[in-house]
């Protein structure tokens, strides 16, 4: 039997498991729910490991307040990290308005495609594994699951550098680019708070003794939004903010948050040096910044080898034409690529519409992806024991 053929037949258990998931509410700034959430991974994710011989325990570490699992298989060096997250950007109800379902070959509801079934996929694949060659020989694989990816991995971070340190491969499940393309290239990502400070003042009586921080912020949003360098990739968005806190008062403090991505860590560092440089325009006021750089650049470098590998594997795993895709967003392989270790993303679901209604899956390609995990862990293992 095949992997790919393996992968099949477990599908009907796959979409099991991934309704399972996906029926449970874990946004991200629910830390109860989230520990929920952990809970019912851990049973869903090692019951295919422990079927397969497997005898790694689902490790739960809660950091400031927010669960993560990890599964440790065998006692050797650590070789393989397979990393994804539990969390989700949908509020508590959005299953009410999408619900679950299956429908003409295709799989919806909130967090199926970022990133439930890439989960799924992981674990599976590491059984099919041991399956066809036991237990041994998925010795240094490890599953990581975070519980806060969708807010910027703040409390997972230092745990997740820790588990890829050593290791010779992280592969991310999570959803593809288009078309099934493999993420060799993600953008890094900043995070500001831009603050204006000026001086409160009655809007009707005296409204020229104030400074208004919102005309200020008036002034500096351009000056952001001209930090961007289009031909280097570079975009500089501000976002959201706010002004003031009454309606005839002068305000006083006003804000606004900044999204920064970049391609390469010397634009990401140019925008940091620069927008701290800003400079108040209203005589009193003044300008503070917070935030900083969250998620150093995937780079090329860090993928390509192991993308060359994919694409070799891939005809064994049904899959022709395997192609790459460079992307703007950012996610936990962007760290693990920050520190040097090759780093593969993208793994997961084909399909489209994450953080939006129209989230699915193509369930035809569920069977393919996974048996290209299958091989691409098998590969890096017998290279690794030679």
């Amino acid at each position: 039997m095949t992997y790919l053929d393996a992968s099949l037949s477990r599908l009907p258990q796959m979409l099991e498991d991934v309704e399972r998931i996906i029926q449970f509410e874990s946004p991200s700034d629910d830390h109860a729910a989230v520990a929920r959430s952990a809970e019912l991974v851990a049973d869903i994710l090692g019951a295919p490991l422990a079927l397969a011989g497997i005898h790694a325990t689902a490790d739960s570490i809660v950091i400031d307040g927010v669960t993560h699992l990890r599964w440790r298989v065998g006692s050797g060096r650590r070789r393989v990290l397979l990393l994804g997250h539990h969390d989700t950007v949908w509020p508590h109800g959005t299953l009410d308005t999408i619900p679950f379902g299956i429908r003409d070959g295709v799989l919806r509801g909130p967090g199926c495609f970022d990133m439930a079934i890439g989960l799924v996929q992981a674990a599976h694949a590491t059984a099919i594994l041991a399956e066809r060659n036991g237990a041994d020989a998925v010795d240094g694989v490890t599953i990581l699951v975070t519980g806060d990816e969708e807010v910027g991995s703040l409390t997972s971070r230092a745990l997740l550098e820790d588990e890829a340190r050593d290791c010779d491969a992280v592969f991310v499940l999570e959803a593809s680019g288009p078309g099934g393309s493999l993420k060799t290239e993600r953008k890094g990502t900043s995070m500001y708070t831009v603050h204006a400070h000026g001086r409160a003042s009655h809007a009707g009586l005296d409204p020229e003794s104030g400074i208004n921080a919102g005309i200020e912020l008036a002034h500096q949003i351009p000056a952001i939004a001209a930090l961007a360098a289009p031909d280097q990739g570079t975009t500089v968005t501000p976002t959201s903010g706010r002004i003031g806190a009454t309606t005839n008062t002068v305000p006083a403090q006003a804000r606004v948050e900044v999204d920064a991505r970049g391609r390469t860590t010397a634009e990401l560092e140019r925008v940091d040096a620069q927008i701290r440089e800003l400079t108040p325009v209203l005589d009193g006021a003044t300008i503070t910044v917070t935030g900083g750089i969250n998620r150093p650049p995937l780079e090329l470098a860090s993928a390509e080898g192991l993308f060359a590998r994919a694409a070799r594997l891939a005809p064994d795993a049904g899959i022709e034409d395997l192609r790459d895709v460079a992307v703007g967003g950012a996610s936990d392989g962007n760290f693990t690529a920050g520190i040097g270790v090759p780093t593969l993303d993208g793994l997961g679901g084909v399909g489209g519409g994450a953080h939006a209604e129209s989230e699915h899956v193509e369930l035809s390609h569920v069977p393919h992806r996974t048996a290209l995990l299958a091989l691409l862990i098998e590969d890096m293992l017998r290279e690794a024991s030679q």
